[in-house]
């Protein structure tokens, strides 16, 4: 099995990725993974464009974290996407640590590079400790240690996780999280091709839907949910990128997606809103 994600090696999204096949594979099974069964792309949407190719059988990407909520732009390409469903999910901790030059004090540090939500999940620490550096944003994490590492300068750092094997000659890791939040969880989904490839019995289920404009068109899609039974885990909004003014609701729950009860929420939403759409349906990460 082939599985995408966001490169560099040594980036959240890879170590999620090994955790999907190693789940695939089987917990017992001890055989190393062939570098080519987890495949790294510069960016999200050559991720998905690689599933829809089916150049790769799933890929693994992030969908929300617990500090800064949804990733907007994996919310928007997986409802985008044609026919590709989320199957699985992995809560997985962000332990961020600070990799710099060996001997340079903190304060002497001119640049920081890294992913945007690592930047931001770290921003009290940075202007405390390296008040004078500039922050520079990378596509990944992975991605900001190699930078850091060819600035001539001398003066260049790096966040990244602490699960990552690629230390620079000359570089340090820091001994502890260096996140404001050490309490810091990101949600990954393994993103399949294919309704068939949805589980036959899930915990969880996610869609997208458009409500009407129109006042209570929100409150008569949640009266539906509860009147159901249903628990809803979360709800997030993006604007209709084609109709200004209106907004796209992406939900998730509880509940078997094959089920009757979710079976019939989901018609019943259906015939109230303009738009529905079923994203995933995925097992509660353990």
């Amino acid at each position: 099995m082939k599985i995408a994600y966001l490169g560099p090696e040594g980036s959240y999204s890879h170590l999620a990725a090994e955790i999907f096949l190693k789940e695939t594979k089987g917990a017992d099974d001890k055989a190393p993974f062939e570098r080519d069964e987890c495949i790294p792309f510069r960016n999200f949407p050559e991720v998905f464009a690689a599933v829809e190719s089916g150049r790769v059988a799933a890929a693994a990407v992030p969908i929300e974290n617990s500090l800064q909520g949804g990733v907007l732009q994996n919310l928007d390409l997986l409802q985008c996407a044609d026919g590709l469903y989320a199957v699985r999910e992995h809560v997985l901790k962000i332990d961020h640590r600070l990799i710099y030059r060996t001997g340079t004090p903190f304060r002497e540090i001119g640049r920081v590079y890294s992913h945007r939500q690592a930047l931001d999940q770290c921003a009290a620490f940075l202007s405390r400790e390296t008040p004078f550096a500039a922050l520079k944003e990378t596509e990944s994490t992975a991605l900001g240690i190699g930078k850091a590492a060819d600035d001539e300068s001398g003066k260049s750092a790096a966040i990244a996780g602490a699960h990552t094997a690629f230390i620079p000659d000359g570089f340090t890791m820091s001994e502890e999280c260096v996140s404001d939040e050490k309490n810091n969880f990101t949600q990954f989904l393994l993103i399949e091709k294919g309704r068939e490839r949805l589980p036959e019995a899930s915990d969880k289920f996610f869609f997208s839907t458009v409500c009407p404009h129109r006042p209570g068109s929100l409150m008569s899609l949640l009266r539906i949910i509860a009147a159901h039974g249903i628990n809803m885990t979360k709800i997030e909004s993006r604007p209709v990128k084609d109709r200004p003014g209106e907004y796209r609701f992406f939900v998730e729950a509880e509940g078997d997606a094959a089920g009757e009860r979710v079976k019939d929420a989901l018609s019943e939403i259906e015939k109230g809103v303009l738009e529905c759409k079923l994203l995933g349906a995925y097992k509660r990460a353990k």
